[in-house]
């Protein structure tokens, strides 16, 4: 391939780059790394952005700047250009230009420009170049749509995504931030909308921008903020005060103290952190760029509700056929013994996670022994190796809320390289199934194996009830259905106890609390259904996800808090099954409770998520070690005792105080029904 040396001596660096017309490959060959004089950098970013040649894409455009924002477009565009300090004559020139490019991208995308977008900053390096028109429009096109990420909005999916890589490799500094309520997007999301033209000087950002672009990798860019992070942590860890918007600008500004002598360092780090991450990564995020607008629906991953990052089973087959080559997973079974004894992976620790409320003392020296089995087989160069740990459950969501919280131990303990099998051993068995369909020469059969057998059997007959599903349409019966193992069966009562480990609850013990009226009679003659205990019921129904689809108003959370019906308004957290927090607000009417659950993604709405009659609260009660979880159980009260029908848990600060007011109004509806 061509390179420098490839020309004759008399030419100089220079010379080899205006010499002839370059593919990007061919480019950075003869770049080799070394910095690029101004006068070529358009001529370079052009080829790395494959626009070089392309013809004009705003000849087929009236001109016409006549959107309903346009005066936000203009203002935004006139403070750009009131930065770069231009000659006078070259202002309306370089007005015209940017509001042009960004007036035609919304036209042609169909998309409101907000004032919160980056793209101004975006432009800004470009305009430096002093492009035409035609050229400035692709080059901020090309930007957009390779380097941008989709929904690179207010906790968007790659501020999830850019979390789970931060959860990964600092546990520590990411559970700082949660702890302090700093979501990524408070900080960085003029970092990735402006591959950090905001904030960092031109002179670094032509710099950065110079080495990513013939990188051509948009990943690279969360490596980069990772490491602008990791640099920040010992002032991060290091602030005290209580000013959460104080911290949200130290991290924000953090990119404007590079220098253009640290470009490469930051570089070399941020490809060694990319070798230390699963290449589940990239592979299983890609739909997060490119310019289609419309996304399959199977590719929509919804990472908010993802505890750690998740790892393909094929990623975790890789890394033990071809031991030599990069990351190696140790990898924990987290299913029940006897479906781990029917057939596991040969690998495979195994951790029973019902332990955890079972026999805490056992699992806690099975951790014990997990953590000296993995240093010792590191130590060894045992085939079972390896320094990420990975976590593989069932793959059924009701089975693996022990997993959930095992998952959650480590996390707490700010264990690195920490992730999970997605899919658990289901999607392991339908992808053996699926190889051993597409070839007879399958390489990783032999990996599974019983408590009864060294190998797994494939051809075991089918002996259970999803003996009828079929793998990928292809008629071909999964593994799954060729196990013989018995399922658990998790009922309501798992899930009581998942909130339980969450909550650290111990042992429960009752202590009642009755809702009396004035005479300290009970109502109606029925028994006390209003309490403060630690009750740990198998027979009632967790409607904390259920109705996670059901009410989909959206409403303004002020204008609700103000109305003037509403007594009282209880800020709070509900708890779903899987312990998830969700920022929600409850408020208490003359007749009903209802629960409005915070958008993430608008600041200021909710979805009306539940609306319940405060005649339909038959019990409250609390934990007594934890009484700032709070459940409200509904339902049917008579003569023979409660029918509960549905439940819901919230954390709140001052649940003493909440549940006194719900109680009093409870008290009040049922004196005005005896009336």
């Amino acid at each position: 391939s061509l390179t420098l040396s490839s020309f004759p001596p008399s030419l100089n660096f220079e010379n080899a780059l205006e010499s002839t017309d370059y593919d990007l490959e061919t480019m950075c060959n003869v770049i080799q790394g070394q910095d690029l004089p101004s006068k070529q950098r358009a001529k370079i970013w052009k080829i790395a952005l494959n626009v070089a040649g392309k013809s004009n894409s705003l000849s087929s455009w009236d001109g016409k700047l006549d959107l309903p924002e346009q005066m936000i477009i203009h203002d935004k565009c006139q403070q750009l250009i009131d930065q770069l300090h231009p000659a006078e004559w070259e202002v309306p020139i370089l007005l015209s230009d940017v509001e042009s490019a960004i007036t035609f991208y919304c036209k042609s995308r169909s998309i409101t420009f907000l004032e919160n977008h980056s793209w101004p900053d975006l432009l800004k390096p470009i305009l430096r170049l002093r492009l035409p028109r035609s050229d400035l429009y692709n080059c901020f096109y090309a930007i957009m749509s390779k380097y941008i990420p989709r929904d690179c909005v207010c906790n968007g999916q790659p501020f999830q995504l850019y979390r789970l890589l931060l959860q990964y490799h600092e546990p520590q500094l990411c559970s700082y931030l949660d702890t302090r309520k700093i979501a990524p997007d408070l900080y960085s999301i003029k970092w990735l909308g402006s591959l950090f033209a905001a904030h960092c000087s031109p002179e670094v950002t032509e710099a950065m921008w110079d080495v990513y672009f013939q990188q051509s990798d948009p990943f690279l860019i969360f490596f980069l903020m990772l490491i602008i992070l990791i640099n920040a942590k010992d002032t991060i860890l290091a602030e005290k005060n209580d000013n959460k918007e104080g911290l949200i600008k130290l991290l924000e500004t953090s990119p404007s103290h590079l220098e253009v002598g640290d470009i490469e360092d930051l570089f070399s780090l941020a490809h060694y952190y990319y070798s230390k991450t699963p290449l589940s990564f990239r592979k299983d995020n890609q739909n997060l760029f490119g310019s289609s607008l419309v996304l399959p629906k199977d590719e929509k991953i919804n990472l908010s509700e993802t505890l750690c990052l998740p790892i393909s089973v094929t990623e975790i087959l890789q890394s033990r056929q071809h031991p030599g080559d990069g990351i190696r997973f140790f990898v924990v079974d987290c299913r029940p013994a006897e479906q781990y004894n029917a057939g596991h992976l040969s690998t495979a620790f195994h951790l029973d996670s019902d332990l955890m409320l079972q026999n805490p003392d056992e699992f806690s020296l099975s951790f014990k022994s997990l953590l000296e089995t993995q240093k010792q087989s590191i130590k060894s160069g045992s085939i079972a190796r390896g320094k990420h740990l990975c976590f593989m459950g069932s793959g059924r969501d009701d089975e693996d809320m022990y997993m959930n919280m095992v998952l959650a131990y480590f996390l707490q303990k700010n264990k690195k390289y920490i992730s999970i099998a997605r899919g658990g051993f289901m999607a392991l068995q339908k992808h053996l199934a699926d190889v051993t369909v597409d070839g007879s020469d399958n390489m990783y059969d032999h990996w599974i194996v019983s408590m009864s057998a060294s190998r797994f059997n494939i051809s075991q007959p089918v002996q259970t009830e999803a003996a009828n599903t079929l793998v990928g349409g292809k008629g071909v019966k999964s593994l799954v259905n060729k196990m013989t193992f018995a399922l658990k069966s998790k009922s309501v009562h798992v899930k009581e106890r998942v909130i339980n480990f969450i909550e650290n609850t111990s042992t429960p013990t009752d202590r009642q609390l009755n809702i009396n009226n004035r005479d300290g009679k009970l109502y109606r003659g029925i028994k006390p259904v209003f309490s403060i205990s630690d009750e740990d019921n198998t027979d009632e129904i967790d409607s904390a996800y259920m109705s996670d689809n059901d009410y989909k108003d959206i409403v303004h959370i002020q204008t609700w808090i103000n109305k003037p019906d509403i007594k009282h308004h209880i800020p709070c957290n509900e708890v779903k099954e899987t312990g998830q927090l969700l920022p929600s607000h409850l408020l208490v009417t003359a007749s009903h409770l209802y629960c409005l659950r915070e958008i993430a993604s608008r600041r200021g709405f909710a979805y009306i998520q539940s609306r319940r009659a405060l005649t339909s609260v038959v019990k409250i009660t609390s934990k007594k070690k934890h009484p700032e979880l709070i459940t409200f159980k509904y339902g049917n009260s008579n003569s023979t005792g409660l029918e509960v029908l549905a439940v819901e848990r919230y954390m709140i600060s001052n649940a003493g105080d909440a549940a006194r007011a719900v109680k009093q109004q409870i008290v009040k509806v049922l004196e005005d029904l005896n009336c």
